[in-house]
């Protein structure tokens, strides 16, 4: 089972993963290419300010200049969630495994499963996460905009949440 297979499954049963996640660019910083081993790609918990819920954070890249994009790999437990919040350059996620929740604001919820990809336009508010009974991980790709990545918002609330059909 891979590093990544395994993480899903520990957090849909809810077992914590923890320690500092490496990025290719912590590794190697002065290297022309470098090679991160799924052994060394571990797990931290985010912000509990910022998602209902138990989630995993797999940093993999950051914005290096002259790029601006970083990339996560975030598993959601059933029934975990983003709170509301925005992008200033936009987002695009690639569901890897189990279904979702992509919600725009004054839009309505629209599932996403393994293969799915969003694609989030700069500004707009949005939240995504794990249906209320399925795990859910996806590949963020996160542009920046001046130093700044996402604008946190308030919490989805259970109501909001639960007005999909899971």
């Amino acid at each position: 089972m891979s590093k990544f297979a395994l993480a899903a499954a520990l957090a849909g049963a809810g077992l914590a993963c923890s320690a500092t996640a490496i990025s290719a660019q912590d590794k190697g910083q002065d290297a022309d290419q470098v090679v991160v081993s799924q052994s060394e790609v571990e797990g931290t918990t985010p912000p509990a300010d910022y998602f209902t819920g138990k989630v995993y954070l797999y940093m993999l890249t950051k914005p290096t200049a002259p790029g601006q994009a970083g990339t996560a790999l975030v598993t959601f437990t059933p029934g975990a969630r983003t709170n509301w919040h925005s992008h200033p350059a936009g987002q695009t996620f690639y569901v890897t495994q189990g279904c979702g929740w992509t919600q725009a604001e004054g839009q309505a919820p629209q599932r996403v499963c393994a293969g799915d990809m969003a694609y989030v336009k700069p500004g707009v508010r949005h939240w995504h996460g794990a249906t209320a009974n399925e795990a859910m991980s996806h590949i963020a790709i996160t542009e920046s905009l001046n130093g700044k990545n996402v604008e946190w918002q308030e919490p989805v609330t259970d109501a909001q949440f639960t007005g999909p059909a899971n």
